[in-house]
């Protein structure tokens, strides 16, 4: 019988990929589905998948312009779902040996780099502490020497990570804790696995004290407070975790989505004091937590918070046209601050379309609500009276509308 071959393997040929990072993302993604459903009956073969997918990463993906990151983080998530793979399948000690040897020889290899990530697992993926042992031993006198005062310069060992990986794995967290002692400076990309060997080593309070006194410039802090906030939790200790790291630890791509990923972690705390808390960790910036307080079904707050600071017209008027009928009030105040923004010349590229936008939603939350035609076009006048020696751009978009 011969090799089994993967539908992935030709489409990922070195330098298959122009500079365009949509392509090679998407073909990612079906190397990955193809090789979770060949675990499904066959685990030991679909790890022999998950090593040649990853062999073939950085040769394919070397033309590819990944500066916006994205494919950066599929690379990762790709690196995440195929460590299990790896470590669940039952082997024996001499396949082990070569998987390790081939995954090695790739991060050697990952020029651009593309997989250096896989390097953190590297203890999880030797599977016995006396194997991951023997790795790092392997690469402990390479780490000792670049990090040595008498080295000149500042070297680079690919194997830095796998070390540090394996130590801990190892079960040598003494020996980590030296290691990272010895580096030239003060690193978070570092000390991180000094703070996991002081937690292995069930000293948690010692470890979020290592990890604090990480901080200095450039640090991640975000990093740092997600690792503290995790050893917190783990102890039993939510509410001292949500004082001194939630917000930091939780911080993501839009004020919603870090309500939202706060609120699920925490679900003992009180929707409203959460919001609270975020706003207050932004003055000035009221307006924009509207979103995150609708979400919450607080909607006084959030009209209130639109009122304080400017707010996205768009959201706004997105609000203020999905509650018409549900909420005619809060449409109707929601449409009515979307129309004062965007009077005050906030929100981007605004154009008649969004300005017509708002006002439909006004006038059919105005409808829902009961109130008279001409007192709503009372009030949009006085909320689009911005002061200037001409009209602006609402009142003229909505002149023929509001009438005299």
């Amino acid at each position: 019988m011969g090799a089994y071959k993967w539908q992935f393997a030709p489409r990922f040929r070195r330098n298959a990929f122009s500079w365009r990072s949509d392509a090679p993302i998407r073909r990612i993604k079906e190397a990955l589905s193809e090789i979770r459903l060949v675990a499904r009956k066959e685990p030991v073969l679909a790890a022999e998948g998950a090593i040649a997918l990853l062999e073939k990463l950085s040769p394919a993906l070397m033309s590819v312009d990944s500066s916006s990151g994205a494919l950066g983080s599929m690379v990762n998530h790709a690196i995440e779902t195929l460590v299990p793979l790896l470590t669940q399948a039952d082997v024996d000690a001499a396949t082990r040996a070569r998987w390790l040897d081939r995954l090695w020889e790739a991060i050697q290899e990952d020029e651009m780099p593309y997989i250096e990530y896989l390097a953190d697992f590297w203890g999880e993926l030797c599977v016995e502490p006396q194997v991951a042992s023997a790795w790092a031993d392997q690469f402990l006198p390479i780490v000792e020497r670049i990090w040595s005062p008498a080295e000149p310069g500042y070297g680079h060992f690919k194997g830095t990570d796998a070390c540090l990986s394996a130590l801990h794995a190892a079960g040598r967290y003494d020996e980590l804790l030296a290691l990272v002692a010895k580096a030239r400076y003060k690193s978070w990309h570092n000390r991180r696995w000094g703070v996991k060997a002081l937690v292995s080593m069930g000293k948690k309070a010692e470890a979020i004290r290592y990890a604090e006194e990480s901080r200095g410039l450039n640090t991640p802090e975000g990093q740092i407070a997600t690792m503290c906030e995790e050893i917190l939790l783990s102890s039993g200790l939510a509410d001292d975790a949500y004082q001194r790291y939630a917000i930091a630890a939780n911080r993501t791509t839009t004020n919603l989505a870090t309500f939202r990923a706060i609120a699920k972690k925490y679900p003992h705390k009180d929707a409203a004091d959460i919001l609270r808390d975020l706003v207050k960790s932004e003055p000035g910036a009221e307006g924009k937590w509207f979103a995150a307080a609708k979400d919450a079904g607080l909607f006084d707050v959030a009209i209130e918070l639109a009122g304080r600071s400017p707010t996205d017209p768009r959201t706004l008027t997105r609000a203020a046209r999905d509650y018409a009928s549900k909420r005619p009030p809060f449409a109707f105040a929601a449409g009515l601050a979307a129309l004062n923004w965007m009077a005050r010349g906030h929100g981007y590229e605004i154009t008649g379309l969004d300005v017509h936008a708002a006002f439909g939603a006004v006038m059919q939350a105005a409808a829902g609500a009961g109130i008279d035609e001409q007192q709503i076009k009372a009030q949009v006048r006085q909320v689009i009276d911005v002061h200037s020696p001409v009209p602006n751009f609402v009142q003229k978009t909505l002149q023929s509308r509001l009438g005299p």
